[in-house]
Order: structure tokens, then C-alpha cells, then sequence
């Protein structure tokens, strides 16, 4: 019986550091990206505070830096990927993310918001709302940044 324990413990602490390994690998492109783009928005910007970061995967990959710059005041830099412009707004200058969910709620009844990000498509900063409707259908809702409205749907995948 001693035995059948102690062999139980070591398997479960196998699975566990084994998970732990493979976890801490699936995460490393996307902190990598996180270090290079908080790099790239510090030289190329007025931004000295990193507060957080977003993956964009639309027409194209972009990565947004939220954060603030000398004076304090919260910003968000846009930066492509691959090669392109980097655009760099007042958080105050768009919707906050509430806002966004609250146009979605507006027009739509999710029964679970499963992600808020920050992206752009076609040069237009957007807040990318991931939810799920009723059936657990997954949907996106894209509401520009600048102005609030609603962009596109993708409904019901």
C-alpha cells in the first residue's frame, strides 16, 4: 500500500512539472513579442511606463503597449509586427475598454466576454471584443477606438 502511494506522488509530480515546462514554453513567443515591442515603444516613443500588453492577430499581427510617458499621462503605441508606422494615442483620446463593452451590450446580449483587446485594421485603432452568445457560439465585435462606433461583426462560429 506504501508503495502504490509514493509511486502515485511521483507520477502526479511528473505530470505536474512536465505541464509546468510545456506551459512556460507555449508562453515564451508571446513574452518574447511582450519584451520587443515594450523595447521598440521605449526608443521609438514618449513612452517610459509599460502597464500592459496586447497581441493583435488581425489582417495583420500588431502589438499594443498601454502605459505612460514623462508626464504621466496613459497612452497606448501601436506597433506592427512586420514593417510599418507605429501610432501612439491619449488613452483619453478613445473609448476605454468599458466603454467598448458597454456598445456591444448595447446591441448584443453576450452571455460571456471571454477577451478585450486593443488592435487596428486598415490604420484604425479598435478595441476587439471576444464573446460568447447564447449556445456558446463564439463572436467578435470590433468598436473603434477614436470614435466608439461599431466597425464589423463576426458572428456565430
Amino acid at each position: 500500500m506504501k508503495k502504490i502511494i509514493i509511486i502515485s506522488i511521483f507520477i502526479i509530480l511528473i505530470v505536474l512539472v512536465s505541464g509546468t515546462i510545456i506551459y512556460q514554453k507555449a508562453l515564451k513567443p508571446v513574452k518574447t513579442a511582450e519584451e520587443k515591442a515594450v523595447q521598440t515603444a521605449m526608443e521609438e516613443t514618449e513612452l517610459t511606463k509599460a502597464e500592459d500588453f496586447y497581441l493583435y492577430n488581425g489582417q495583420e499581427t500588431y502589438y499594443v503597449v498601454k502605459g505612460k510617458n514623462a508626464k504621466g499621462t496613459n497612452i497606448y503605441v501601436w506597433i506592427p509586427e512586420k514593417e510599418g508606422r507605429i501610432i501612439v494615442r491619449k488613452q483619453s483620446d478613445g473609448v476605454s475598454e468599458k466603454e467598448a463593452v458597454s456598445k456591444l451590450r448595447e446591441e448584443k446580449n453576450p452571455k460571456e466576454i471571454v477577451s478585450v483587446r486593443l488592435g487596428i485594421e486598415k490604420n484604425i485603432p479598435l478595441w476587439e471584443i471576444y464573446y460568447r452568445s447564447e449556445g456558446d457560439l463564439i463572436n467578435y465585435y470590433y468598436v473603434n477606438f477614436e470614435t466608439g462606433e461599431w466597425l464589423k461583426k463576426i458572428e456565430n462560429l
